[in-house]
């Protein structure tokens, strides 16, 4: 397959779709099984896009099934090298309610059993810098787009990753937040971490949904709720998220996620 139809990859859920102008789909096959989904390729701000369904077109990948190695793969096999997503997430501070957008700049992972890693040991070991897991030109392209296109955006924060498909305990919920986390979510490792190994930059755009468990006072988070909230608040979600796709760099470069290797041979073969 050739690997020039998209420079950007974006992963998120169904609402996305609509936004790609000559969009098509393509099928790619992985080392790793199938993606979530056919890629759909098309333009969008301006930029040759390659969009994928994290959940899968009818969301029948719960968080801890998601094929995430086959996911970031296919991605960087058509071409891309730089990629945003959107994801719901919930909040651990009082002050950050419903409607909040993040752009967080940490990661706190608390998820198991999920294949995590291109480096398995066959071919050598990969021990990759991840101590700031998200691309900076990225974030500051985010930023400069919620400025410009006037949408709030809290600019940093810690993202607690969990297992899920359950939501947290209240116990779990304070535990988190003790650690240093702001919002909480379930599908961010190990994608992040995949993008790493793959010299891709990674950048995150975070709505909250609601308040977990340990900070709101009521009968707990639904799930209904949450899909309502995401919901209602897509539109501002997918207004940063085409401003951001604007504000990226013509090619990859400047920010050190493709130079994550450096001087060393990967231990896999790149696709």
């Amino acid at each position: 397959m050739a690997t020039s139809q998209a420079d950007i990859g974006v992963i998120g859920g169904s609402g996305f779709y609509s936004l790609l102008d000559q969009a098509r789909s393509v099928r790619v096959d992985t080392p790793y099984g199938e993606p979530s989904g056919e890629l759909t390729l098309g333009t969008l701000a301006g930029r040759q896009v390659a969009f994928l369904p994290r959940h899968g077109s009818d969301h029948r990948f719960p968080p801890h099934r998601v094929p995430y190695r086959a996911n970031l793969w296919a991605l960087r096999s058509v071409g891309v090298r730089q990629i945003v997503t959107g994801s719901a997430v919930g909040s651990l501070l009082p002050e950050l309610g419903p409607g909040a957008l993040v752009l967080p700049d940490q990661i706190l992972d608390r998820t198991w059993g999920r294949p995590h890693t291109y480096s398995d040991g066959e071919s050598g070991v990969a021990h990759l810098s991840f101590s700031d897991p998200y691309c900076p030109i990225g974030r500051t392209g985010a930023q400069r787009a919620a400025q410009a296109a006037g949408v709030p955006l809290t600019g940093s924060g810690t993202l607690a990753v969990i297992n899920g498909p359950r939501f947290s305990t209240r116990a779990e919920s304070r535990d988190y937040r003790r650690g240093g986390a702001t919002i909480i979510g379930m599908t961010a490792m190990p994608e992040a971490a995949l993008a790493r190994e793959l010299a891709l930059c990674f950048t995150s755009l975070c709505l909250v949904t609601d308040h977990d468990a340990g900070v709101e006072v009521g009968h707990g988070v639904t799930h209904a709720e949450v899909l309502q909230t995401f919901a209602a608040n897509l539109p501002k979600l997918r207004e940063l998220l085409v401003a951001t796709l604007a504000e990226l760099p013509a090619e990859q470069g400047g920010c050190g996620c493709g130079d994550v290797f450096g001087d060393t041979t990967p231990p896999y073969q790149l696709p």
